[in-house]
């Protein structure tokens, strides 16, 4: 198994990442990356732990050694739920505000191994490139992350080599990008004729020649101190732009080559789609959890837990998390499984996407509502504990009922970066529009739900015998 420490090591690659102007040296020592990038590593030793095997690892067709289960491709339902037990371990050690966690990308790559044939449309060759990459980024626990939504300016073919192709222009949005193995570039959105330069999907070192990265501005550098920052200093993924400047990539990491028909194919002919959406939602419903405990916190700061008016926007809240949690079990129970691969219930999954981008902000609006003043109305930064001529009045003013000042502000400060922050600002647009625009979320539901039983329905009660009078 791959430990922490074996990916920090494998950071220092000479990758490009460029803050402030200047090119990161080292990404696990830098203030923008430092704790996010111990906080997957901290990932791979939950892991790589011997009394988490079961729950963590199956073992390789291949090798015969345990692996992530992260890339184990579902045959039944047990085997999926096996897969939602680790992506909630992982979700629970970051409380599901890393979104892009090793085992997403995962997903797609288990969907294209588990459905080749979808890929062999473009030529066997490409088939076959993908399942072998596959089982290398499975055997060897890779961290994959992805760029598939296009700038105006975006990456294509602008040269065929006998040993590969090269790859020049932009693509986004490369979440996690800066501290993963590989940068999976693709496109998921739909193409035209004359667009085949980009219809293409390749997997490439984040350190190959030619490839920059240029993150959004990182909230871990306005992050003064982890009691102030909580979850700032620690769980930034930092969102990035990728250029690729003539980067050459060999055929053997081609999996679809200026093909418009298999590069549209590739989400909604195969289960990757799912597979990463279905990881997305287990992180989503795990944030969810971490959502309400706050709220649950503050109320039981301020004595508020019996307030009839408070249980009631409690009681919505938990609704709502419910509302998720079931869907997320859905996902298995609904589950039909086609040619031996077992595919994640489409209606629930799309279902729960189309509400997620209009019913977070419902949900955080409660959370707000719940808090009043309680985050704006703290002590300027942990300094004003510290210093002996204000420490007096910040104890004596700033406590609750049933708090210590201390205690009272460290939970308020969490409340504030998960909601009021950079960077929980950031999280309430990421989950908007986590599945794109949520229009687009809603076809895939049409797409999939069985109006041919709904319909039916209105036909029978339409054709109902007379009644005699």
């Amino acid at each position: 198994m791959r430990t922490g420490s074996e990916y920090l090591r494998s950071l220092n690659d000479g990758r490009q990442v460029f803050v402030d102007g200047e090119c990161v040296k080292d990404v696990t020592t830098h203030r923008a990356f430092r704790e996010a990038v111990r906080s997957i590593a901290r990932l791979y030793d939950i892991a790589a732990a011997p009394e988490m095997r079961e729950r963590m690892t199956f073992v390789s067709p291949k090798t015969g050694e345990p692996v992530l289960r992260a890339y184990q491709i579902p045959r039944s339902h047990a085997d999926l739920r096996a897969r939602r037990l680790f992506s909630e371990t992982w979700a629970e050690a970051t409380f599901g505000l890393m979104g892009r966690t090793p085992d997403h990308v995962a997903g797609f790559f288990c969907g294209y191994a588990a459905t080749p044939d979808v890929l062999a449309a473009g030529g066997q060759r490409f088939a076959d490139n993908v399942v072998a990459f596959y089982e290398h980024m499975r055997d060897n626990h890779l961290y994959a992350s992805y760029a598939i939504v296009h700038p105006a300016l975006y990456a294509g073919v602008v040269k065929e080599r006998d040993d590969g192709i090269v790859i020049t222009g932009a693509q986004q949005l490369a979440t996690a990008g800066a501290i993963s193995d590989l940068i999976h570039l693709s496109c998921i959105h739909p193409l035209q004729p004359g667009d085949e330069n980009y219809a293409n999907c390749v997997a490439v070192p984040v350190n190959a020649p030619g490839v920059r990265l240029y993150p959004r501005r990182p909230f871990a550098m306005g992050a003064t101190n982890s009691f102030d920052y909580p979850l700032s200093s620690r769980f930034d993924e930092s969102d990035s732009y990728v250029v690729f400047d003539n980067v050459f990539v060999p055929w053997e990491r081609v999996f679809i080559y200026r093909n418009i028909e298999v590069s549209r194919d590739q989400w909604w002919k195969t289960p990757s789609h799912l597979y990463g959406n279905h990881q997305a939602q287990v992180r989503y419903v795990t944030k969810l959890r971490f959502m309400i405990g706050i709220a649950q916190r503050m109320n039981e700061m301020t004595g508020n837990t019996g307030n009839p008016a408070v249980q009631i926007m409690m009681g919505e809240l938990a609704a709502l998390v419910s509302v998720y949690e079931t869907m997320l079990l859905a996902h298995e129970t609904m589950a039909p499984i086609e040619d031996g691969v077992l595919w994640p219930s489409k209606t629930a999954l799309y279902s729960s996407m189309a509400l997620q981008s209009e019913l977070n902000g419902r949900m955080l609006e409660i959370i707000r509502e719940l808090a009043g003043s309680a985050m704006i109305t703290l002590p300027s930064s942990l300094h004003d504990f510290e210093n002996p001529d204000t420490a007096g009045d910040v104890e004596r003013y700033m406590r609750s009922a049933s708090s210590d000042a201390k205690s009272r502000v460290a939970l308020m400060r969490l409340a504030w970066d998960f909601i009021g922050s950079e960077f929980g600002s950031r999280h309430q647009q990421y989950e908007k529009f986590y599945g794109g625009a949520s229009f687009l979320v809603k076809q895939n539901v049409y797409r999939n739900f069985d109006f041919k039983r709904a319909t039916a329905l209105v036909d029978a009660a339409l054709n109902l015998p007379p009644i005699a009078p």
